[in-house]
This record gives structure tokens, sequence and C-alpha cells, in this order.
């Protein structure tokens, strides 16, 4: 019968091993070649080990870099739960939208009614008929969590609260969010009809702060104080963070807490460090303690099984060749930076960036217009790329135009 065939590491074993006339000399070198091989794997599965995803109590989590949307970890992230008032996320970006288009103003006064001064939970206890500016609002339900200023806003913005439940529905419809519905804006309800998962809630966290990193303004307050004016006189009240965070972790940017009996107690954790964006979204954890002191462990995790490679893309691009056009050249312009999140360890230092142009464009090209790319590789594979656009538009040219070609070309040979 032939011999099994046996590894290295058993055939210096063997040979390493007493015989009837040990071979001293053989038998230390032996020894020693097995423990270079035993060492030398230890260092080999070391550099090779992944980190695997810390064990933590909060049954959904997510872990989001921003700039990429990029996750990172995750654990029954598509279920549906209970959101409680991180519900208000989406209430806020409705709300910055609504700045944005001009459509609202940090100055205007916004007048409780009596629906919204008899919201109950988490408020700050507005009174019917008193009036707050939105800037004041916004940091009531930041910082405070204010249902009863939720829906002041929203009745504000849409003239009632169901019409601004149909603008939320309709953005997280917009955002790909496929395991989220409102019923409200504050997450006050405990209908099964209003729900949201880990990931959603990232997705619409993530929305928020990268389009609107001014909500950090809020978000980022510990406490303040704000004056209620109301025909019984007026009275100081203070708005005190519930995000425990900022004051527990030292990166901490915001973004909003929630628990109701049902949906017990979440948290979407936003923070910066070392100019890295990271979401850690927990729902259901048993406790507060349990929600924060996960949200911690999850972003420490994130942060040490991340480097970013980012390209800002200002070096100069060739000129492009157009034929047909009014103009013989075409400049470009790259649609943005690069920003490539790695997870595993790799050496970015070797990532090679390539430009794909074609050799001639025909006219007419649109400003704007992806004329080529900008493509990154790694260990010889894609791993994304930028769009390559047309800074200028040109027209195409008419006989006119060849015309004057011809002409200033006769005028300049003369």
């Amino acid at each position: 019968m032939r011999e099994k065939k046996r590894t290295l590491t058993q055939r210096l074993v063997a040979f390493a091993a007493p015989k009837r006339k040990p071979m001293a000399a053989k038998r230390i070198t032996a020894w020693f070649l097995l423990g270079c091989c035993l060492l030398y794997t230890g260092f080999l599965n070391l550099s090779m080990t992944v980190l695997a995803a810390p064990e933590v109590a909060t049954p959904s989590y997510v872990v989001m870099e921003a700039s990429t949307g990029q996750v990172i970890c995750e654990q029954d992230a598509d279920t549906r739960r209970s959101p409680a008032s991180i519900t208000k996320i989406m209430t806020l970006l409705i709300i910055f939208e609504h700045l944005k288009s001009g459509r609202i103003r940090l100055e205007d006064e916004v007048i409780t009614s009596a629906y919204a001064k008899s919201m109950g939970g988490s408020q700050v206890f507005l009174e019917e008929g008193e009036a707050q500016t939105l800037d004041t609002m916004i940091k009531c339900i930041s910082v405070a969590s204010g249902n009863d200023a939720s829906v002041a806003v929203a009745e504000y913005i849409a003239g009632s609260e169901g019409e601004f439940v149909k603008l939320m529905n309709e953005k997280a419809e917009a955002l790909g969010m496929q395991n989220t519905h409102f019923e409200d804006c504050c997450g006050l309800t405990d209908s099964d009809n209003h729900y949201s998962s880990a990931r959603d809630v990232a997705i619409m966290s993530r929305e928020l702060i990268t389009k609107y990193p001014e909500v950090f303004t809020y978000t980022k307050i510990w406490m303040e104080d704000i004056e209620h004016k109301t025909a019984q006189g007026t009275t100081s009240f203070t708005l005190a963070s519930t995000n425990k965070l900022l004051k527990q972790y030292e990166w901490t940017t915001g973004l909003k807490t929630g628990s109701t009996s049902k949906a017990l107690y979440c948290l979407s954790a936003t923070a910066k460090k070392d100019d890295m964006e990271l979401i850690a979204v927990v729902m259901a954890a048993p406790d507060p303690k349990t929600r924060f002191q996960d949200a911690i462990t999850l972003l420490n995790y994130g942060y040490s099984v991340s480097q970013m490679y980012t390209d800002e893309n200002k070096d100069p691009l060739p000129e492009q060749k157009i034929e047909g056009g009014i103009e013989d050249v075409l400049y470009l312009t790259y649609a943005g930076p690069f920003e490539y999140l790695d997870t595993a360890g790799s050496n970015l230092s070797e990532i090679q960036k390539e430009i794909s142009l074609p050799d001639i464009v025909q006219a007419p090209i649109a400003e704007g217009e992806a004329v080529g790319e900008a493509v990154y590789k790694l260990n010889g594979n894609r791993i994304g790329s930028v769009s390559i656009l047309a800074a200028k538009g040109v027209e195409k040219a008419t006989y006119k135009d060849y015309w004057k070609k011809v002409w200033i070309l006769y005028l300049m040979k003369r």
C-alpha cells in the first residue's frame, strides 16, 4: 500500500521523535525547524485575521459609514420593529428639506395647536396658542425629543400631521426604505402599522447628516434654556438631551433616541473620528444603559476595522478631442471625489487610478454630460469609479461655423 502523504509539520514531528539511536543534533535541528514553521504559521494567521463583529445584547443593529453608505456590520437589520422617537429623524429630514427649498425659514413663528399640546410622552410642555420660532422648535425635537413640538411643526409645514406623514412615507419610499411605514411624526403610536428597521433607520440618518450637516448644530446640544411665552406670562424651560452618548463617547455628534414599552430602547448614534463618520443604529435594546453601551461597542468596532481612502480629484484632466462642434476641444472635470471604505486591512497605498476616455467624441455635448470615467483598482480588482464630465457644453457646428473657421485660417496664413 502507498503511504499517505504527510504535511510538513507531521514530517518534522516524526523526524524529531525519539528513535532507538537518537541523533541529538538532528533532533534539535528538527525541533528548531518545527518551531519556526509553527511561528511562521502563527504570524500568517495573525496577519489574515479579520475581527468578528462584537457581541451585544441588542437584537437588531447596523453600523454604516456615512459618506459611502457601506455597511460595516449588521445583525437582524431588516426586521420590522417599532422605532419610537427615532421616527423624528424623518421628521427632521422633511423639515430641513423644506428649509433648503426656502418654503420655510428658521425665523418663522410656529403656533402650537390644541392637538399638538395634547401629545403625551416626551414633551416640552408647549401651551395651546404658544408661538416659538422654527429654530427653537427644532431644538425641542432634536434635544428633548418633544412630541408636542414635532406635531406643531408638522402642522405648520403640511397643514396637518396626517399630510405631513404622507411626506414622510413618500421620502421613505424614495430612499428605498423597504421595511418602513409611518403613521405619526413623533413615534408615540403603538400601531403595528408604524414600523422601521435598523437598516432603514441608518439610511434616513445618513440622508439627514450628509445632506444637512447643520443638524449637528442641534443634536450636539447637551442643555439649553428656552422661554415659554403665554398669556400666563414668561417662564424658562431647560431642554436636556436624551442622548447620553454626548457625555459618554467623545466623538458623538448625534443623533436621536427613542423608547416606548413596545419599541423598548432604540438609538441612532452618529460619531466623527479622524474625519470618518459612522452611524450605529440599535433597536429593541432591553434597557437604556444597554442601548448606549451597545452603541459605543459597535462604534468602537467600526472604527477599529475601517480605513478610508479618499481622492479629491483635483488633478488636471487632458483635453478631449471633439468632432463636429463649434469648438475643437472639450474641457473635462471630475464628477466629484472618490471614497473607498476598506475593512479588510488592505494596503490602500496600492490603489491605482486609471483615466478612461474615448479617442474622440461627437458634438453636441452638454455641460455635465458623462464622457468617461476614472477607474480605481486594488490588487487588480475594480473597487469603484468616478464619472468624468464635460466642464462646458459644445454645440454642434453649422455651415456658418465651418465657413468662419475657414476664414480665420485664411487670415492667419496671409
